[in-house]
């Protein structure tokens, strides 16, 4: 890391000296009444609540900085007072926000083009919708120009105010973007920079990346042949460009600090099925490696043609603490999206959403976590049956059926959605500005992604009654559910055989593996052939985001030992309470199902204590195994180098690891910053040894 790099990383992420420039915060109504005055329709009220934003945000810029923009302003206004929204809310299905959200914009539309070649697409569009008499669509085109104008002016101000402070680079940048496409590497990071932040000030959210090592890979390389760059000071730019990522993340909305949505993906396969991992790949996992920041967060797409020392060069990574890079494998996940649907180019151009499902750049509006099935809850609701089943399959059909009423029920729950609409993220995805349609409404893949939690638990269940119940009759029917309802007390002994001596999904046991590959099979039945409103389709996945802590709150003492409100495995994971044999036998268990059917996303997640990667060998190891999990066909990986001993002291002494980073769910985030019950889940997850 040079100095220069340095300087920046400890003005802007350590001592965070940006924060003193932000304006006092504004009342999140100050716009609603004037556009209720005026009944503005939401898509008149996006593009000016926008054009607000740019126009009282600050310019500043530092004297020595190449790529500029921090956020002033930290309250994005609503579009709609208190009683709108209450009246939206009634007769609408809310997600998250109620905000466009979690999708991959397509920025090089804009950045190869620049704004002169959009705004010629649109007056063109208003001349043509202008002779048929289409009102509603010149008046969107309006909007769309309006946002162009906007940006600009903000660039502009931008340009004059660097012109004062005596920093030539940013001015050279804005002299010409976004007006016009860029020339250099430079110029292009800058241009992102400033759609990006003008994402957020759209009151978007979870704006990820994408392939950044394919759509800058041009400007990379001409400023090494012209002689402009050498790949040292690529790098240092680079560097630049991933500390702004985290100039202004504490105000962006999210779960937790850190749940912002900032990832990239690097490499993937091309429709011949070569690698697309390049020298540019490398460069943004070598400045990730330097700075040691939890954004952006990077996720490599490899395949069975990707050599070991891509997998190295990650591993290298998770030894720094990371809690990235996430692995996606291409094997699965290409013909998996090509089976629902998705065209083949756009298959191959998959990304990687906020935290692991996958997406499609530029023409995808999926909802990729709109809702959650709880595997578990689907075995709990069946046990009152449990004394009316002369066999184990017949519990099991039990399941079987509360797992399908579960999935019509949450499919049925998703009708009737509302977004705001965001004339910004339009200019950004293909078919908006064609059809004066704004994203809010749907694009080209408009499909709904339904996470899957507590797999391993609700396996593990069904292998304990499988196994005590029906096979040796160790345990009456009854007598479970009595044991169940008291939460195991006065049953000890009965609750340790359950929890530690019981079938458990982790340890390459195909009386319990099988079991949760059916499960994920019912899961997948259930969903097959559904449509949703706006004709996507339902895809299951086996991740579990927040809800693994949700669900497992408000579900009773479960049959594989489990007290009553104790947690469930994040993710694609076994149980918290699983005594495995080893990582090998982890991979073996978490790989034998059909994920291409489960492909919506949710990583294999895995702990290793940090002394596994203190050598070069035993980093070659550690790359191995997560090489050998996508040749056996698991779908997606993600691995924490973890010291608990660490973690307890640091939940006593924080001051002492501000920089100690942890891997959440999708997400990494500082653990000293993390809510207590974020914490102790991650403290208790499973150390392995190899």
């Amino acid at each position: 890391m040079t100095d220069y790099i340095e300087r920046l990383r400890h003005f802007f992420v350590i001592d965070k000296k940006q924060r003193e420039y932000r304006q006092k915060p504004i009342d999140s109504r100050i716009l609603a009444e004037e556009y209720n005055r005026f009944n503005l329709d939401d898509e008149k009220r996006a593009a000016l609540r926008l054009k607000w934003v740019l126009e009282n945000e600050k310019p500043i810029v530092f004297k020595d900085e190449k790529i500029a923009i921090i956020r002033t302003i930290p309250v994005i206004p609503e579009l709609f007072t208190e009683p709108e929204w209450r009246d939206i809310e009634s007769k609408h299905r809310i997600h998250e926000l109620g905000k466009v959200c979690n999708i991959n914009p397509g920025y090089s539309s804009l950045i190869d083009t620049g704004f002169i070649g959009k705004r010629n697409e649109i007056i063109a569009l208003k001349e043509k919708y202008s002779v048929t008499g289409n009102d509603k669509e010149i008046s969107y085109l309006d909007n769309l120009l309006q946002v162009l104008d906007a940006i600009e002016s903000f660039a502009e101000r931008y340009r004059q105010t660097a012109v004062k402070v005596g920093n030539r680079a940013v001015a050279e940048s804005f002299s010409r973007i976004p007006r016009q496409p860029p020339r250099t590497l430079l110029e292009a990071l800058q241009f992102f920079r400033l759609l990006h932040f003008c994402l957020w000030a759209s009151f978007n959210y979870h704006n990820t990346i994408g392939r950044i090592d394919q759509y800058m890979q041009r400007y990379y390389r001409d400023d090494l042949i012209s002689g402009r760059l050498d790949r040292n000071e690529a790098l240092e730019l680079l560097e630049e460009f991933f500390i702004s990522f985290n100039k202004d993340s504490d105000t962006y909305p999210g779960m937790q600090q850190g749940d912002n949505g900032q990832s990239l993906v690097l490499g993937g396969s091309d429709l011949n099925g070569n690698d697309q991992f390049n020298e540019l790949s490398e460069l943004c996992m070598d400045a990730s490696l330097e700075l040691r920041l939890i954004d952006p967060k990077i996720n490599i797409r490899v395949n069975k043609k990707t050599p070991l020392s891509v997998f190295e060069k990650g591993t290298y990574m998770t030894k720094e603490g990371l809690g990235f890079p996430q692995y996606s494998n291409d094997d699965i996940v290409i013909p998996a999206l090509k089976n629902w649907g998705y065209n083949e180019n756009d298959a191959c151009n998959y990304v990687v959403a906020a935290c692991w499902e996958f997406i499609v750049p530029s023409v995808g509006m999926d909802i990729n976590n709109i809702e959650a099935l709880s595997f578990l809850e689907a075995v709990m609701d069946s046990l009152p049956k449990l004394p009316e089943c002369e066999t184990y399959e017949e519990f099991q059909q039990e399941v079987r059926t509360k797992i399908f009423i579960k999935a019509d029920a949450l499919c049925e729950s998703t009708k009737g959605l509302y977004m705001e609409p965001s004339p910004m993220m339009s200019l950004l995805m293909d078919g908006c500005t064609e059809n004066a349609n704004d994203i809010c409404n749907g694009a080209k893949y408009n499909n709904y992604g339904l996470h899957g939690t507590g797999l391993s638990s609700a396996a593990d269940s069904l292998a304990a009654i499988k196994k005590f119940v029906f096979d040796e009759h160790r345990i009456g029917k009854q007598e479970l559910l009595d044991i169940l309802a008291a939460d195991f007390r006065g049953h000890d002994e009965l609750r340790t055989l359950l929890r530690y001596d019981s079938p458990k999904m982790g340890n390459d046991d195909d009386y319990v593996d099988l079991i949760g590959t059916q499960l994920l099979d019912w899961f997948a039945d259930a969903l097959d052939g559904k449509r949703n409103e706006r004709g996507g389709l339902f895809r299951p996945g086996t991740g579990s985001a927040m809800y693994y802590l949700w669900h497992s709150k408000d579900t009773g003492a479960s049959p594989d030992g489990r007290k009553s409100g104790e947690g469930l495995a994040c993710n694609f994971s076994p149980s918290l309470f699983a005594r495995c044999k080893g990582p090998v036998s982890i991979i073996k268990s978490f790989s034998k199902a059909n994920l291409a059917r489960v492909a919506n996303g949710g990583p294999l997640t895995i702990e290793l204590h940090d002394t596994l990667f203190r050598t070069p060998g035993s980093i070659k190891k550690v790359a191995m195994f997560v090489k050998t999990y996508m040749d056996l066909g698991g779908i997606q990986m993600q691995l924490n180098a973890v010291n608990r001993k660490t973690m307890i002291d640091a939940k006593k002494k924080p001051e002492k690891y501000r920089n100690l980073i942890v891997r959440v769910w999708g997400w990494s985030g500082y653990f000293v910053e993390l809510d207590e019950k974020y914490q102790d889940h991650i403290i208790d997850r499973m150390e392995l040894n190899m």
